[in-house]
């Protein structure tokens, strides 16, 4: 098997957005960039936030980390009680300070900010549209499609032209608007994304992940649910149900490695269900092995899981160094494999002369395991049984994550065993399509499995 034409610097996974919004409290943009930090992990392209104080809506945005943009003196300066943030990954549009979020404009109405987690399928054939009635783009992004939509519409009140705009575009979407006087949260009718609601002390929050509940101290509310818009403003909160109803299209990603594992989506735990992944992928494919180590940090839960079910004790042999960041330099090309042994780094007195069962959530592009691989056996592993706990990916997702390209995920044209020379692996194995259900605390039918069976749901 030939090495792939891919950078070996690659994340096995790049994640999408995040996004949060709260209504009716004093220091909004505080309490936004507290969220924005919760929801890091999401993305760490951009970060933006835009305020409210009733009359005038201002935002700042940049590239980089939430701390990176943001300081005491920037977030002093926004000044209201409703705001808005984003973090973002490009799934749609180049990385660049114009595709950053929140999307601010002003239109008929007055202004209008936007945050946006996840992708629409038929955004060329929008903004063409729109252009060919004189609609001029300021931006690449899928979300700004959006905005014109709402501003070309004839209709007065900003539900129905919400509501005119989003019935005309296709795909996943949970978005947070912020106005002059109100907060309105969005999620598409096959519900990819999650989105919940919280309270904090009489403000309401709208967030990616409870996890940016929590660290604000919200109490969470329950969840937006698909095809609701939920509109806060003085006289409290409305909910609405204006679309058809689509069959559910939750992203099983979620579960597997987007959400942190201290977040409840769609309801439910992810902590728990990335455990009982591992605990299928230990009754499906057993290993004879010596100790179970996950891949840090995505692969914890799923080793813990392994780990109980087969009986092997399970060890912290891979150290991850947390102050990496995110523009880590290369002195010299010929470090190449050095990234990835900085971030994550064997530990040689636990793996040494030892059988591992190595538990990952998932193989997309192979080059990052391969150096990893590399590294365990230098420091001494006699065996490396890897075990994934997901199916393979042999389909691009159109819906928001970093896999667009067949060319790009390694399974889509190479089998398990040409995927397990290319690694340098003793045996390989995913879990299979029925395990990854059985351990979902969802019915299967629920979700998006579009990567890991080309059934498309839009």
């Amino acid at each position: 098997m030939n090495q792939n034409p891919y950078t070996p610097f690659s994340r096995s996974l790049r994640e999408e957005c995040g996004i949060f919004g709260i209504y009716n409290h004093p220091d909004a943009a505080s309490i936004t960039y507290l969220g924005l930090y919760a929801l890091q992990h999401r993305g760490e392209e951009s970060a933006g936030i835009a305020v409210s104080d009733g009359k005038r809506v201002i935002g700042h945005k940049g590239m980089g980390l939430a701390p990176e943009v943001f300081d005491p003196d920037i977030l002093q300066k926004l000044s209201g009680h409703l705001a808005v943030g984003h973090i973002r990954y490009s799934t749609t549009g180049s990385s660049e300070l114009k595709n950053a979020q929140p999307f601010l404009v002003e239109y008929s109405q007055g202004p209008v900010a936007i945050a946006h987690n996840g992708n629409l399928v038929n955004t060329r054939e929008l903004r063409s549209s729109l252009e060919q009635r004189g609609s001029i783009f300021q931006s690449t992004m899928d979300s700004e499609v959006i905005v014109h939509l709402l501003a070309c519409s004839q209709k007065q009140a900003i539900e129905d032209r919400l509501i005119e705009a989003l019935g005309q575009v296709t795909g996943a979407y949970s978005l947070i608007f912020l106005l002059k006087d109100k907060l309105i949260g969005v999620r598409d009718p096959r519900g990819f994304r999650p989105l919940c609601l919280g309270a904090l002390n009489g403000s309401y929050v709208l967030a990616s992940e409870t996890c940016a509940l929590d660290i604000i101290q919200a109490h969470y509310i329950r969840d937006i649910e698909p095809g609701e818009i939920i509109i806060i403003d003085e006289a409290g909160i409305r909910s609405l149900h204006p679309f058809p109803k689509q069959k559910h299209a939750f992203c099983i990603f979620e579960f597997i490695y987007f959400s942190r594992p201290d977040s409840m989506i769609f309801s439910k735990g992810v902590y728990a269900a990335r455990k009982e992944l591992g605990r299928q992928l230990a009754y499906e494919s057993p290993a004879d092995a010596d100790i179970v180590i996950p891949m840090p940090d995505s692969g914890n839960c799923a080793g813990l899981g392994f780990s109980e079910a087969s009986g092997m004790p399970f060890e912290m042999g891979i150290i991850r160094n947390h102050y990496v960041g995110r523009t880590f330099i290369q002195p010299v090309q010929s470090f190449r494999d050095l990234r990835v042994k900085i971030k994550l780094n064997p530990v040689r007195e636990v793996i040494e002369g030892k059988r591992i069962v190595l538990v990952e959530d998932s193989i997309v592009r192979g080059t990052t395991s391969r150096i990893r691989i590399k590294n365990f056996k230098e420091a001494g592993a006699r065996e490396i049984h890897m075990r994934v706990s997901c199916p393979p990916h042999r389909y691009p997702c159109l819906y928001g994550i970093d896999f667009p390209t067949r060319e790009e995920l390694v399974a889509s044209s190479h089998t398990e065993e040409e995927i397990r020379q290319f690694l340098g692996l003793e045996t390989l194995r995913y879990l299979s399509i029925e395990g990854m259900l059985k351990a979902m605390p969802l019915p299967g039918e629920e979700f998006c499995l579009a990567c890991f069976t080309g059934n498309y749901p839009t």
